[in-house]
């Protein structure tokens, strides 16, 4: 059996789910973006995309944690 999905990714499937897109073209967005600061980057997919807080934070950490 599988372990359970833990941190950040744990958020992955609702958020393709509910946004309709995949969380490759999300990672794509975040370094693409000029801002750097993991609270600016949150800010910016809640405002620009529509995102809740929990998801944003999560896509943020996963990205910056594995080098933007």
């Amino acid at each position: 059996m599988a372990d359970a999905v833990k941190g950040p990714a744990s958020y992955f499937p609702s958020i393709e789910k509910k946004y309709g897109r995949p969380i490759a073209e999300w990672k794509d967005l975040i370094r693409s973006s000029p801002l750097t600061k993991h609270m600016e980057l949150v800010a910016w997919l809640k405002t620009e995309h529509g995102l809740g807080h929990g998801h944003a934070n999560a896509l943020v950490a996963d990205t910056l944690a594995k080098g933007k």
